[in-house]
C-alpha cells in the first residue's frame, strides 16, 4: 500500500516514523496531513537504501538537484560525481534528466548510490529512442513511465496537463513552450491531431505508480519562462487542469506533488503560490526557482535562490535549483554545488521567516560563535564550510582574533573592550 493509503488507515509506516524524527513533529500530526494529500513522503518500495523524507506542510523546506548526461556529454562516473556533491552540500531530493549515453545504467546506478529520493521525467529517454518525437505512440509513452517506476525511481514528472485546448493560450506567449517535456509533448500533439497520450492514459500511470508507491509530480508544462508570459492564461489553465488529476491521484491513494513557475516577478510570487494552494487543494508545491529577472545569465541560481526564497515563505514546499549554467548549458560538478547551496540558503532563510521550530537555532550557534570571536566554530557552523576556510585563511591579520576586513578596528573586540571598562 502506499503511504497515502496507510496514513488514510490510520497505520504508521516506518518512513512515517523516519520523518517524524527528522522534522521533530508530532506523527499523528505528519500521519494526518499525509492523508490529506498535504505532505507526501516519496519512497518507491523498490529503492532499498532510500533514506526517507518528507515534503509538505509543517516540515523543513526541501530541495531538489537536478543532474544528467546530455548528448555531448555522457559520463556515468562525473554524473555519479556530481551524485556526491549534490549530497554533500545536503541536496535532500536529486533528479536524473539524463538524455545521453547509456541512460538505463545511469539511472540504475544513480539509485544504487543515493539514500535519498531519485526522481526522474520519463518523457526524455523515451524521445531519445526515436529521430523525432512524433514517431513515438501513445504506447511508447506509457511503456517509458512504466520502465522508470519498475526501476525503483521515488518520482516521477509527467506533464499531464498540457492540453489541446491550451495551444491558443500558448500562441499569444512571447516564450511559448519553455519546458522540455512540454514541448515535445506539444510537438507530438500538433503533428498528430490527438490529446496529451499522459493526459488520456492517466489511469494507466495511476496504477503503476500505485503499485510501487511512486510520488507523481505534476509538471508544469506551461510555466512561464520569461517575465511577461508570468501568470497568463496558459499557466493558469494548465493548473486548473492538474488541480483535477490530483483529485483523481488522491482518489487512487497515490501520492501527488504540483509543479510550479518558472520566472515570475517579484510581485507575483504570492499570487502564485496561494493559486496554486487552492487549486490543487493543499498538495506540497515544488517550484523551479521561481526567477524573479531575465538579465542574469551566469548568475540565476541567485535570482532563483530570491524568488526560491520569497515562495517558500508564501508557502512552497519544495525548491528545485538552479544553477549558474541555467540558460547557458549543461552545469559542471562546481556549478552544481553552488546551486544546491543558494537553494538551501533560500530555504533555510524562509524557514526562518516562517518561524519553523528549531529552525533558528543554526543561525543562534553561529552567532553565538561570532560574538566568541571563535572562528574554527564559524567555519564549522558555515553552509560551505570549505569556502569559509579558503576566504578565512586567505584574508587572516596578523591578529590572528580579527580578520583583514576590519584589522585593529574590530567591533566585536572593540565593544568587548568598552564594556569590560564600564
Amino acid at each position: 500500500m502506499t503511504q497515502l493509503k496507510m496514513a488514510r488507515n490510520n497505520e504508521i509506516t516506518k518512513e512515517m516514523q523516519n520523518v517524524a524524527r527528522k522534522e521533530n513533529i508530532n506523527i499523528k500530526v505528519l500521519m494526518k496531513n499525509i492523508a490529506a494529500g498535504k505532505i507526501v513522503i516519496p519512497a518507491s518500495i523498490l529503492h532499498k537504501n532510500l533514506s526517507p523524507i518528507g515534503i509538505g506542510k509543517g516540515l523543513k523546506v526541501k530541495v531538489n538537484a537536478n543532474i544528467g548526461s546530455s548528448p555531448d556529454k555522457a559520463d556515468l562516473d562525473y554524473e555519479l560525481e556530481k551524485l556526491r556533491v549534490c549530497i554533500d552540500a545536503k541536496a535532500d531530493t536529486i533528479m536524473d534528466l539524463s538524455t545521453g549515453g547509456n541512460i538505463d545504467q545511469i539511472r540504475h546506478e544513480i539509485i544504487k548510490h543515493s539514500f535519498i529520493p531519485v526522481g526522474t521525467v520519463p518523457v526524455y529517454q523515451a524521445a531519445c529512442t526515436v529521430d523525432d518525437v512524433i514517431e513515438l505512440t501513445e504506447k511508447d509513452f506509457v511503456d517509458g513511465i512504466k520502465k522508470h517506476i519498475e526501476d525503483g525511481v521515488d518520482f516521477i514528472t509527467i506533464h499531464a496537463g498540457l492540453l489541446k485546448s491550451s495551444i491558443p493560450y500558448i500562441k499569444k506567449r512571447t516564450m511559448g513552450v519553455v519546458s522540455r517535456g512540454g514541448a515535445l509533448l506539444l510537438r507530438w500533439m500538433v503533428h498528430h491531431n490527438k490529446e496529451n497520450p499522459i493526459y488520456d492514459n492517466f489511469d494507466k500511470i495511476l496504477k503503476m505508480a500505485k503499485k510501487y508507491d511512486v510520488t507523481l509530480s505534476l509538471g508544469d508544462g506551461l510555466r512561464p519562462g520569461c517575465l511577461k508570459d508570468a501568470t497568463d492564461k496558459a499557466q493558469i489553465y494548465e493548473l486548473k487542469v492538474i488541480g483535477d488529476l490530483t483529485l483523481r491521484a488522491w482518489t487512487e491513494d497515490v501520492q501527488v506533488i504540483i509543479e510550479g513557475p518558472g520566472h515570475v516577478p517579484l510581485n507575483q510570487i504570492e499570487k502564485n503560490v496561494r493559486l496554486q494552494k487552492e487549486i490543487c487543494h493543499g498538495a506540497p508545491f515544488y517550484v523551479l526557482g521561481p526567477l524573479v529577472t531575465d538579465i542574469a545569465p551566469g548568475y540565476d541560481h541567485i535570482t532563483s535562490a530570491i524568488g526560491g526564497c520569497l515562495a517558500a515563505y508564501y508557502g512552497a514546499d519544495f525548491l528545485c535549483y538552479v544553477t549558474p549554467a541555467e540558460h547557458l548549458g549543461l552545469p559542471n560538478v562546481e556549478e552544481v554545488k553552488e546551486g544546491v547551496i543558494a537553494s538551501k540558503i533560500a530555504a533555510h532563510a524562509a524557514d526562518v521567516a516562517r518561524g519553523l521550530k528549531g529552525a533558528i537555532n543554526w543561525d543562534n550557534k553561529m552567532s553565538e560563535a561570532r560574538s566568541n570571536l571563535d572562528w574554527k566554530k564559524m567555519i564549522e557552523l558555515s553552509i560551505n564550510p570549505d569556502l569559509a576556510k579558503k576566504i578565512r585563511e586567505r584574508c587572516t591579520d596578523a591578529d590572528k582574533d580579527v580578520c583583514s576586513m576590519c584589522g585593529r578596528f574590530c567591533s566585536v573586540k572593540m565593544t568587548r573592550s568598552a564594556l569590560n571598562e564600564d
